[in-house]
């Protein structure tokens, strides 16, 4: 019964991704003419794309890196191909579920079917994450200020939201790992509002609070005694958002265009990332479109702007839901297969 709950919801949330895709994509070439569109983008030089598509390589490379050298520290056997798996498959699971929620307890599922401990897997993601909302957060900050003018617009209320969103995120997992006793004041408080609200079966939560609270202390005493590690995965996930951010100055220079240098694309591109990755859509699906045309205006050229978006986008984002869903869909049948002469052997 609950297994077939969630497969309802994650039908569900797939079914509203690509509706989303459907209408971001119909609000953006409505007015375009696609001919057009088409000859711009097959005149781009392909060496660029080919750089693109490289460092978002490196941008999975890196998150893998990080998995795997938290995973072998405590002790666990896990391959970097391995690491490659968990992080395309967190990948799509986040990039399909509102506020990326389903991407960590997929990756959590799937190192459990590796024989990876919760307990490692669960430590290892909070590492990862901790990581990459410091640097996110920190980047989009120093590039707003360096790029004040652009947020002029309206759009400086959807980056305070996202900055909001994302410190308030990581302000919570922080409490949660460090401190026992705000922790269990944030979960008396939670009770008490989902009380008010009326929310069915609060005692069930309020005991998976706990449970996941215990496991938060347990990360502590780790991260604690492992700054090193720490530093490490902080560097390597600067290096991975660099990475990420650069997809769009290779894309700028595939159109020819060399007006801006690869620090202000950069950080325009960091400036949008902290705007729209607050948002809970999945995968931040047309207000990642919407705030690339807003914030790439004067980058690009009105002629090229919906081109450059469509193919940074393509590569940054709709490249790895194709990849990541063909893992994702080689694992289940390989783990159907398994199930399948687990039974046959019982049966015989």
């Amino acid at each position: 019964m609950e297994k077939t709950k969630k497969i309802k919801k994650l039908i569900t949330n797939l079914i509203i991704f690509i509706l989303l895709i459907i209408l971001t994509f119909y609000f953006v070439l409505k007015d375009q003419d696609i001919s057009q569109m088409y000859n711009i983008v097959r005149g781009v030089k392909k060496e660029f794309i080919c750089i693109a598509i490289g460092v978002m390589c490196i941008y999975i490379s890196c998150e893998a890196i990080n998995i795997k050298r938290i995973l072998n520290e405590l002790g666990e056997n896990t391959t970097f191909l391995c690491a490659i798996k968990y992080t395309l498959i967190g990948f799509f699971f986040s990039a399909i579920t509102p506020a990326a929620s389903g991407g960590q307890p997929m990756e959590i599922y799937y190192m459990h079917k590796d024989k990876v401990s919760v307990a490692h897997s669960t430590l290892t993601l909070l590492m990862q994450l901790c990581c990459f909302q410091i640097i996110s957060i920190s980047l989009g900050i120093i590039s707003a200020i360096i790029h004040f003018d652009v947020l002029k617009t309206g759009l400086i209320y959807l980056f305070i939201l996202g900055i909001v969103l994302n410190s308030s995120a990581l302000v919570l997992l922080v409490i949660a790992i460090f401190s026992k006793k705000l922790s269990e004041s944030l979960i008396k408080f939670v009770v008490k509002v989902l009380k008010l609200c009326r929310i069915r079966n609060i005692e069930d939560k309020q005991t998976r609070l706990e449970k996941e609270l215990e496991s938060y202390q347990t990360s502590a005493v780790y991260i604690k005694e492992h700054k090193k590690l720490m530093i490490k995965t902080l560097i390597t996930t600067v290096i991975q958002l660099l990475a990420y951010y650069s997809v769009t100055y290779w894309i700028y220079l595939a159109f020819g265009l060399n007006s801006y240098n690869i620090w202000q694309i950069l950080t325009l591109q960091a400036v949008l990332y902290a705007t729209v990755s607050g948002i809970p859509s999945p995968g931040s699906v047309g207000v990642s479109e919407g705030g690339f045309l807003g914030i790439f205006k004067k980058a690009f050229p009105e002629a090229t702007i919906s081109s450059a978006m469509l193919l940074s986008r393509g590569i940054n984002f709709y490249l790895l839901i194709l990849i990541s869903v063909i893992v994702v869909m080689i694992n289940t049948l390989k783990e159907k297969k398994k199930d399948d002469n687990v039974i046959e052997n019982v049966t015989n």
